[in-house]
């Protein structure tokens, strides 16, 4: 194991790979295989927020130079965000890059970092589910009264399908998290 220390901050191998793209130790199996389905996940939000950037910079400089805006292009930005945040959360969830209060935890052993961790992944698998639920019904409800965007008539009900997606993801993410904390606690 590499240990650097960076601003007094401790850093070993194993948070270098999170923090910088890698979802932990590759793994073989099942477990690793929805950790590169998770990722993939989170890069394909990347791209969107990536074209809606050049959909907002063509508007922008067609609106300047043109007098012609790309039509749309808010709804467009809307929606997309709305697709890619929600993108974003189950590799925040399995990278533990999600909000956390660290000042608690400084002067903590390991193991209580990790029963921490097992509860609020245990947390993050009921905000999954109670969102996957309550967005569920959501998605129903625009669907049945077919409410659409103003200018490009984009059905709304259509951004719920990724972000239920992404709830479902984030369900994944998180139950692998309780998991690897679990497997933090019975190592001590």
């Amino acid at each position: 194991m590499v240990v650097e220390e960076r601003h007094q901050f401790l850093v070993t191998d194993e948070v270098r790979d999170t923090a910088f793209g890698s979802t932990g130790p590759a793994r073989p199996g099942m477990i690793g295989w929805l950790r590169r389905i998770i990722r993939g996940w989170a890069l394909a939000g990347g791209a969107l927020l990536l074209l809606l950037a050049v959909a907002t910079t063509w508007s922008a400089i067609g609106a300047a130079l043109f007098g012609r805006p790309l039509p749309g292009e808010v709804e467009l930005a809307e929606l997309g965000v709305a697709i890619a945040a929600f993108s974003f959360l189950p590799y925040c969830q399995l990278i533990g890059a999600n909000v956390s209060a660290d000042i608690f935890t400084t002067g903590a052993g390991p193991r209580t970092v990790a029963v921490l961790k097992a509860i609020s992944g245990m947390v993050a698998f009921g905000f999954a589910l109670l969102l996957l639920w309550r967005m569920n019904a959501g998605l129903a409800d625009y669907r049945r009264y077919e409410e659409i965007t103003t200018i490009l008539r984009i059905p709304i009900w259509i951004v719920f399908v990724p972000a239920l997606a992404s709830l479902a993801l984030l369900a994944i993410a998180s139950l692998i998290s309780i998991r690897d904390a679990v497997a933090a606690v019975r190592r001590g």
